[in-house]
């Protein structure tokens, strides 16, 4: 049966109701669930036509594995699809969070087959195989036992803007690199324990599985992720230092999960302060502080010209869909 059938039993919210509604009423559903998919394929197909009757934008990835994905669209067409990713996918790993008046989130809707749901590189991994998940004031014990290793499982340009106390950083460009990080710095003979931690919890389910395989015998990981961490804990209990980074246009957000004060460099991703987005070395969509001394005068006249066509595109009063928005990895995310 084609998914959008399923959604059926509610109130249809087609492009011709949401055409009238502004981007302060949109919000965001992130989600991602293990589970085997036959036909990855068709599944693209009937997401992609639920998608975009519902008017939605964001990215969803479908693979062998499971289903992974943020989308931004209205409150009603965002419970439509929730019901579908219960219903089809049993998915219950589901988090909503807004967005600040004005910020559209992402610029299209696409729905993507991917050989994993969340990139890491290593097969056969049992993903019913997984770390024990644990709530604020477990996480927080983990936090101060001295025989836990605590490990922050994003890359090193999320964890440059915020992380927990007593975390190692594995100083990462991708987590593809993780599973080497952890065959040259972790001994499960001598480090038994580990506590590991993402932005919503994907990565640790990789991360977790894969531990558990090298013999790590105590694998614990932070339910949910900093964004329910974030949502869940008292504040004056919170260990959380910083902001995070997420995978949209929001770029990060507070520990009150508010829109963050930090942009980002179109040409790295890497997040960047106001002090950085002032800097002489930031060029918009073309370097920051961070990247500069990394690419070659050729690659930042090319970011230069797709700079020219960006800014064409808004004063012909078009809407561009390029590079900056496609290197986001939307849904690498949110997790």
């Amino acid at each position: 049966m084609p998914l959008a059938a399923k959604a059926n039993g509610q109130k249809s919210v087609g492009k011709a109701q949401s055409g009238q509604m502004t981007q302060d009423e949109r919000r965001v559903l992130a989600f991602y669930h293990f589970t085997p998919i036959d036909d990855p394929e068709q599944h693209r197909c009937d997401l992609q036509q639920l998608g975009e009757r519902l008017d939605l934008r964001g990215t969803i990835l479908l693979a062998a594995e499971g289903v992974n994905g943020t989308v931004v669209g209205s409150v009603e067409a965002l419970k439509q699809l929730q019901a579908v990713l219960t219903q089809v996918y049993a998915a219950t790993s589901i988090k909503w969070s807004d967005l600040e008046p004005g910020n559209p989130g992402f610029h299209r809707f696409k729905v993507r087959v991917k050989p994993e749901i969340v990139s890491f590189g290593v097969d056969q991994l049992d993903m019913r195989q997984t770390g024990e998940h644990v709530g604020v004031q477990r996480w927080n014990e983990l936090l101060d036992d001295p025989d836990v290793v605590v490990i922050d499982t994003r890359n090193q340009y999320e964890i440059d803007i915020g992380t927990f106390d007593n975390a190692l950083t594995p100083q990462t460009a991708s987590f593809r690199e993780f599973p080497e990080w952890v065959a040259a710095n972790l001994d499960p003979e001598k480090q038994p324990k580990v506590a590991m931690f993402c932005t919503g919890g994907i990565r640790c389910e990789k991360a977790s599985s894969f531990l558990l395989a090298q013999g790590v015998r105590e694998v614990y990981q932070l339910n949910g992720g900093i964004l329910q961490y974030l949502e869940d804990v008292e504040p004056d209990a919170s260990r959380w230092h910083g902001e995070c980074f997420v995978f949209d246009q929001r770029v990060s957000v507070t520990p009150e999960l508010k829109q963050g004060h930090y942009r980002q460099c179109y040409a790295c991703r890497h997040p960047l302060s106001a002090e950085e987005y002032a800097s002489p070395e930031f060029e918009h969509g073309v370097s920051c502080p961070y990247c500069i001394d990394a690419t070659s005068e050729e690659r930042r006249e090319q970011f230069r010209e797709r700079q020219r066509q960006v800014k064409l595109a808004v004063d012909q009063g078009r809407e561009h869909i390029g590079y900056n928005h496609r290197k986001r990895r939307t849904a690498e995310k949110n997790n």
